[in-house]
């Protein structure tokens, strides 16, 4: 089992060394731009530095019941102090402006980013939602990937296609599988396999209120292996569909689209 007290005190060491990386790699960083800059600006940026320091550590100190919640507690802490950072010294750099407009805009930025990583982190392992949960997982790892925020929130990136058989492969009348999940936005491409030729007709009786059931019916019969039909889903709900020739056979399917 693990000690909490040992823990506490591992999550404070290791953002007190992030915290005085970061800070001692960007003040060096300022001086070599901006050698300018007064020695009494960079010791008071220091100072508030240290006092942002004692009060993150006070804060999270007295709030173990709150950290305990979260599941990547280093991750978020480490965060804030990169945002004070960012802050101070961006303060100290305003004459110098190509510097200043650097730091404003790739600081706060990445800062973001970082926040938006753990958030999502924490909510593919707390959600009940598989489609909440494939998201977040999708933009945690295109942000783990140095993706900026506006590719990974834009629509359609954790987008899926998923594939269903028309035919089993020994030849039975049957949809391969017969029920799928898909989450809005995906899209379903339908593979003619055996016992064709085949097609896709949506029950108009059993489609969510507003889609048109000829928008994503098929128009009319593929008959060669590895002919493919797709169609992208926007809409949640669940649409019952059959395959038109062999309807009677029982080549029926469902498709549930949350």
């Amino acid at each position: 089992m693990s000690n909490p007290v040992l823990s506490d005190w591992l999550h404070l060491a290791v953002a007190e060394i992030m915290l005085k990386t970061l800070t001692i790699g960007l003040l060096a960083g300022h001086a070599a731009a901006a050698p300018t800059a007064p020695t009494e600006e960079i010791a008071t940026t220091e100072q508030k530095l240290n006092n942002h320091w004692r009060e993150l550590v006070e804060t999270v100190e007295n709030a173990p019941t709150q950290r305990g919640r979260e599941l990547f507690p280093i991750y978020a802490f480490a965060n804030k102090c990169a945002k004070l950072v960012s802050k101070e010294i961006t303060s100290v750099s305003k004459p110098m402006m190509s510097l200043n407009e650097g730091i404003k805009g790739q600081g706060p930025v990445k800062a973001l980013e970082m926040l938006a990583l753990n958030d999502d982190l924490n909510t593919v392992v707390q959600s009940d939602s598989m489609c909440t949960r494939r998201r977040a997982m999708a933009r945690a790892a295109g942000l783990a990937a140095g993706l900026a925020l506006t590719q990974v929130n834009a629509p359609g990136f954790a987008a899926e296609t998923k594939t269903v058989k028309m035919g089993s492969d020994s030849g039975q009348l049957v949809f391969v599988p017969d029920e799928i999940k898909i989450c809005k936005g995906d899209t379903v491409t339908w593979v003619m396999n055996k016992g064709g030729p085949h097609n896709v007709v949506f029950d108009e009786d059993n489609i969510p209120s507003g889609v048109s059931q000829e928008s994503i019916s098929m128009d009319g019969q593929i008959g060669d292996e590895g002919d493919t039909y797709s169609k992208k889903f926007d809409t949640a709900g669940t649409y019952g569909y059959y395959c038109e020739p062999h309807r009677g056979a029982g080549m029926n399917g469902n498709l549930i689209v949350e």
